[in-house]
């Protein structure tokens, strides 16, 4: 029986860069998953009868919210809902079953990259028909509903078995429960030469991979464990935790240190790669050697014809402004379109739509293409694998080839975690105050050649998006670029971008924080991080 539930609105729902993200007691207020999701449900037309996709990265809450939005997808008029077994989807692979069933649109039930447990994090957003981000559009006519909605709609039903696959129903409404992995392993064996790879990996060369105890776990252990023959063994932390074992399921150098210690190790294995929470980023690491999400996505563009499903060469590369300019040149050279949005992969989903972009990514470790919607994680490590397989040179080897021929953009990112936000926000509106002053002036022996605060047109649908960066570029090529992010649940993040380019014939084997440090220097004096934040050095550095 359809019942529909008086409730009173919360002001605090508005989405973030990857949907609407806090404390998990946050969410377990009286309603408040239920008014976000039928405010979802309100933002959308003509979805009677169609199919919702759902799951998540397995996080604590997630199995909970799952039944939630099963009764209330019936309520909605919803025909079908299709759920990853056990609640489990990554975010690339439910991109993929949006796109393979031609699915309405889909709810993921994560925060990606963040702790999870009972006083960790919590998020949910909402993905198109498409596969992608709801765009601006729909998530600002989201957060409008969340202002003033006064009911929701469920239904009286007892809780559905997710962990069974097969067919069930809500008052008409069918709920299939259906394999996590199937469907993705078998879009990634059109991609990639299972069998190069395979031969590879039966010569002696030796993978590891760190699921870090999140979503990618079963998918890494039936692609990489059993298909591609590195064993079960090859992947640690192989089994999704609601709290991820208590590991932080970020895939950077703080976080995965246990991996990077093991490929810098002298009996190092040859590659190491690591996923999050959710499935959409990743780590790569050769033995004895860290390649930079940047550098990533410029050595990947550059050899991505290796791979048998980009074997006809990229329509486009599409990077977020503040990912390093290494993508530029590889396009520059293949003679193809160089894209640079703001952050968050929303932004790609138009230039993928329309055919103008192959391959993504973003400084922030993802990675992807136009295979599904989202970045994604586990794609950017098995189009490593086939180039490695494909060239049979080592990591190290094939990065120190690639900055001979096209430089190297010595590159790092300095994060300052839950600031207090009337401090963060003060810092940006006087750095936005005396942009126009910048240009010509010196600091910290640099002389600043540009200065201003990021806007993007996108060129296929004309919207425009503001404030998405402030940038201060310098004489030579270096620049800094200062952002707020959008993804965490408390205070306020900075992020600090800092970009050294060292040509074809320079120093290309610096130390990377020594190769920065005018820079650094150079921000503080800028900014005045220390007077604003009160920190004195940033709580992550990847």
């Amino acid at each position: 029986m359809i019942e529909t539930v008086p409730t009173t609105a919360y002001q605090d729902q508005k989405p973030g860069t990857s949907g609407l993200r806090k404390k998990v007691r946050h969410f377990q207020q009286p309603n408040y998953i239920e008014n976000f999701v039928q405010a979802i449900f309100d933002s959308l037309d003509g979805f009677e009868g169609q199919t919702l996709v759902l799951g998540g990265d397995g996080r604590y809450h997630n199995r909970e919210v799952i039944q939630v939005v099963l009764r209330m997808a019936a309520a909605n008029g919803f025909g079908r809902v299709l759920v990853g077994q056990g609640g489990i989807l990554s975010t690339p692979a439910a991109s993929n079953v949006i796109r393979k069933y031609q699915a309405f649109g889909g709810i993921i039930l994560s925060a990606s990259h963040n702790p999870g447990g009972p006083d960790e994090d919590f998020g949910i957003k909402y993905n198109i028909g498409n596969g992608g981000p709801a765009p601006e559009s729909v998530t600002d006519a989201i957060y409008a509903r969340t202002q003033a909605i006064d009911a929701y709609k469920t239904v009286t039903a007892p809780d559905i078995d997710i962990d069974t696959i097969g067919e069930s129903f809500i008052e008409g409404m069918s709920v299939q429960v259906i394999d996590s992995v199937a469907d993705y392993a078998a879009l990634m064996e059109t991609l990639f030469d299972f069998g190069a790879i395979r031969d590879l990996i039966g010569s002696g060369f030796r993978v590891v991979f760190d699921a870090m105890s999140a979503v990618t776990g079963p998918y890494a252990l039936e692609i990489i464990g059993r298909r591609l023959g590195a064993g079960e063994a090859a992947v640690f932390n192989g089994v999704p935790l609601p709290d991820f074992g208590g590991h932080h399921p970020d895939p950077n150098l703080v976080h995965a240190k246990d991996l990077y210690d093991t490929l810098m190790a002298p009996d190092a294995p040859d590659f190491g790669a690591a996923s999050d929470g959710d499935g959409d980023r990743n780590l790569i690491v050769g033995k004895h050697i860290f390649i930079t999400p940047s550098d990533s996505l410029a050595m990947l563009a550059a050899n991505a014809h290796l791979a048998p499903g980009y074997a006809a060469g990229l329509k486009g590369i599409a990077r977020s402004m503040p990912t390093s300019g290494a993508a530029d040149r590889v396009a520059e050279k293949l003679g193809i379109p160089l894209y640079e949005t703001p952050t968050g992969w929303k932004f790609f989903g138009n230039l993928l739509d329309a055919g103008m972009a192959t391959i993504c990514g973003e400084e922030s470790a993802g990675t992807g293409s136009d295979h599904v919607r989202e970045k994604d994680g586990l794609w950017a490590v098995l189009l490593w694998l086939n180039i490695l397989a494909v060239r049979r040179e080592s990591v190290a080897a094939i990065a120190e080839a690639h900055w001979a021929t096209y430089g190297r953009n010595y590159y790092a990112r300095h994060d300052y975690e839950g600031i207090d936000t009337a401090a963060a926000d003060a810092l940006m509106a006087e750095l936005r105050g005396k942009l126009a002053s910048l240009p010509g002036s010196a600091v910290a022996g640099l002389t600043i050649a540009s200065a201003d605060d990021f806007a993007y047109t996108d060129p296929v649908d004309g919207s425009v998006s503001a404030k998405q960066g402030i940038r201060i570029g310098f004489e030579g090529g270096s620049r800094v670029v200062f952002r707020l992010s959008g993804t965490g649940t408390s205070g306020a993040t900075l992020r600090v971008y800092l970009e050294r380019y060292e040509p074809a014939d320079g120093d290309l084997a610096q130390d990377t924080p020594q190769a920065l440090a005018p820079l650094i220097t150079a921000a503080e004096a800028i900014a005045g991080i220390a007077r604003h934040s009160g920190r004195s050095e940033p709580d992550v550095v990847t």
